[in-house]
Protein backbone atom coordinates (compact mmCIF):
# COMPACT_ATOMS: atom_id res chain seq x y z
CA UNK A 1 0.00 0.00 0.00
CA UNK A 2 1.24 3.31 -1.11
CA UNK A 3 0.68 5.99 1.67
CA UNK A 4 0.58 9.66 1.14
CA UNK A 5 0.68 12.69 3.30
CA UNK A 6 -0.11 16.17 1.66
CA UNK A 7 0.24 19.02 3.91
CA UNK A 8 -0.32 23.02 3.71
CA UNK A 9 2.44 24.91 5.02
CA UNK A 10 5.59 23.94 6.64
CA UNK A 11 6.43 23.63 10.17
CA UNK A 12 7.95 26.05 12.11
CA UNK A 13 9.59 24.05 15.34
CA UNK A 14 12.49 21.91 15.09
CA UNK A 15 11.72 19.48 17.43
CA UNK A 16 7.96 19.37 15.52
CA UNK A 17 10.01 18.27 12.20
CA UNK A 18 12.45 15.66 14.18
CA UNK A 19 9.25 13.79 15.54
CA UNK A 20 7.92 14.05 11.74
CA UNK A 21 11.04 12.67 10.91
CA UNK A 22 11.03 10.09 13.19
CA UNK A 23 7.81 8.76 12.40
CA UNK A 24 8.21 9.24 8.95
CA UNK A 25 11.24 6.73 9.16
CA UNK A 26 9.68 4.02 11.52
CA UNK A 27 6.56 3.91 8.87
CA UNK A 28 8.89 3.35 5.71
CA UNK A 29 9.22 -0.41 7.75
CA UNK A 30 5.66 -0.69 6.67
CA UNK A 31 4.17 0.62 3.97
CA UNK A 32 5.48 3.25 0.98
CA UNK A 33 5.04 6.75 2.71
CA UNK A 34 5.47 9.66 1.11
CA UNK A 35 4.93 13.13 2.72
CA UNK A 36 4.04 16.43 0.30
CA UNK A 37 4.51 19.89 1.66
CA UNK A 38 2.48 22.35 -0.29
CA UNK A 39 4.14 26.12 0.52
CA UNK A 40 1.73 28.40 2.24
CA UNK A 41 0.06 30.83 -0.11
CA UNK A 42 2.03 34.90 -0.15
CA UNK A 43 -0.01 37.72 -0.19
CA UNK A 44 -3.69 36.80 0.76
CA UNK A 45 -4.55 39.83 2.73
CA UNK A 46 -6.57 41.17 0.02
CA UNK A 47 -8.17 37.83 -0.33
CA UNK A 48 -11.44 36.12 1.05
CA UNK A 49 -11.17 32.98 2.72
CA UNK A 50 -13.08 31.64 0.43
CA UNK A 51 -10.44 32.70 -2.28
CA UNK A 52 -7.77 31.00 0.02
CA UNK A 53 -9.66 27.57 0.53
CA UNK A 54 -10.12 27.60 -3.56
CA UNK A 55 -6.40 28.55 -3.95
CA UNK A 56 -5.43 25.80 -1.43
CA UNK A 57 -8.02 23.68 -3.24
CA UNK A 58 -5.93 24.21 -6.33
CA UNK A 59 -2.79 23.06 -5.10
CA UNK A 60 -4.15 20.06 -3.57
CA UNK A 61 -6.02 18.79 -6.50
CA UNK A 62 -2.90 19.08 -8.52
CA UNK A 63 -0.97 16.79 -6.90
CA UNK A 64 -3.55 14.00 -6.81
CA UNK A 65 -3.74 11.22 -9.22
CA UNK A 66 -7.44 9.90 -10.72
CA UNK A 67 -6.77 6.43 -9.15
CA UNK A 68 -5.81 7.71 -5.68
CA UNK A 69 -8.51 7.27 -2.67
CA UNK A 70 -8.68 10.71 -1.07
CA UNK A 71 -8.94 11.16 2.91
CA UNK A 72 -9.40 14.65 4.72
CA UNK A 73 -8.24 15.06 7.96
CA UNK A 74 -11.33 17.25 9.08
CA UNK A 75 -12.75 18.00 12.18
CA UNK A 76 -16.65 16.71 10.67
CA UNK A 77 -15.23 12.96 9.62
CA UNK A 78 -15.60 9.94 11.13
CA UNK A 79 -13.28 9.00 14.74
CA UNK A 80 -11.82 6.52 15.46
CA UNK A 81 -9.99 5.06 18.60
CA UNK A 82 -6.12 3.63 17.38
CA UNK A 83 -7.51 -0.04 16.93
CA UNK A 84 -11.00 1.06 15.06
CA UNK A 85 -7.90 3.25 13.05
CA UNK A 86 -5.87 0.32 12.36
CA UNK A 87 -9.02 -1.96 11.25
CA UNK A 88 -9.90 1.30 9.38
CA UNK A 89 -6.59 0.95 7.35
CA UNK A 90 -6.69 -2.64 7.27
CA UNK A 91 -10.11 -2.88 5.44
CA UNK A 92 -8.47 -0.20 2.65
CA UNK A 93 -5.83 -2.95 2.12
CA UNK A 94 -8.42 -5.54 1.46
CA UNK A 95 -10.32 -3.70 -0.70
CA UNK A 96 -7.83 -2.80 -2.89
CA UNK A 97 -7.03 0.71 -2.35
CA UNK A 98 -3.36 0.52 -3.42
CA UNK A 99 -2.88 4.24 -3.13
CA UNK A 100 -3.84 6.28 -0.20
CA UNK A 101 -3.67 10.53 0.06
CA UNK A 102 -4.59 11.71 3.48
CA UNK A 103 -4.23 15.59 3.56
CA UNK A 104 -3.80 18.25 6.48
CA UNK A 105 -5.65 21.52 5.27
CA UNK A 106 -4.77 24.99 6.27
CA UNK A 107 -6.27 27.15 8.95
CA UNK A 108 -9.44 28.15 7.13
CA UNK A 109 -10.30 24.40 6.04
CA UNK A 110 -11.03 22.60 2.42
CA UNK A 111 -12.12 24.15 -0.71
CA UNK A 112 -15.77 22.64 -2.10
CA UNK A 113 -14.21 21.27 -5.03
CA UNK A 114 -11.40 19.36 -1.72
CA UNK A 115 -14.47 18.26 -0.56
CA UNK A 116 -15.87 16.63 -3.80
CA UNK A 117 -13.36 14.89 -4.26
CA UNK A 118 -12.60 13.35 -1.08
CA UNK A 119 -13.52 9.89 -0.70
CA UNK A 120 -13.62 10.09 3.46
CA UNK A 121 -13.25 12.06 5.87
CA UNK A 122 -11.37 11.55 9.46
CA UNK A 123 -11.33 13.17 12.44
CA UNK A 124 -8.69 12.95 14.94
CA UNK A 125 -10.17 14.80 17.91
CA UNK A 126 -13.20 17.57 19.05
CA UNK A 127 -10.23 19.63 19.66
CA UNK A 128 -8.39 21.98 17.42
CA UNK A 129 -4.84 21.64 16.55
CA UNK A 130 -2.44 23.80 14.60
CA UNK A 131 -1.78 22.00 11.12
CA UNK A 132 1.64 21.52 12.60
CA UNK A 133 0.95 19.46 15.54
CA UNK A 134 -1.24 17.48 14.03
CA UNK A 135 1.08 15.97 11.28
CA UNK A 136 3.68 14.60 14.49
CA UNK A 137 -0.22 13.43 16.09
CA UNK A 138 -1.59 11.38 12.90
CA UNK A 139 2.14 10.22 11.72
CA UNK A 140 2.29 8.67 15.14
CA UNK A 141 -1.34 7.13 14.77
CA UNK A 142 0.01 5.57 11.54
CA UNK A 143 2.94 4.13 12.72
CA UNK A 144 0.53 2.97 15.82
CA UNK A 145 -2.00 1.43 13.42
CA UNK A 146 0.53 -0.33 11.49
CA UNK A 147 2.46 -1.89 14.64
CA UNK A 148 -1.28 -2.92 15.96
CA UNK A 149 -1.79 -4.72 12.76
CA UNK A 150 1.58 -6.53 13.05
CA UNK A 151 0.66 -7.38 16.49
CA UNK A 152 3.65 -5.44 17.69
CA UNK A 153 4.21 -4.65 21.62
CA UNK A 154 3.92 -0.67 20.93
CA UNK A 155 0.79 -0.43 21.45
CA UNK A 156 -0.49 -1.04 24.72
CA UNK A 157 -4.42 -2.18 25.32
Amino acid sequence: MRLRLICLGKTNFNFLNEGENEYINRLTHYCNFDRIDIPELKNVKSLSLNEIKNKEGQLILAKLRPTDHLILLDENGNMYNSIEFSSFLEKKAIQGKTSIVFVIGGAFGFSPAVYERANELVSLSKMTFSHQLIRIIFLEQLYRSFTILKGEKYHHN
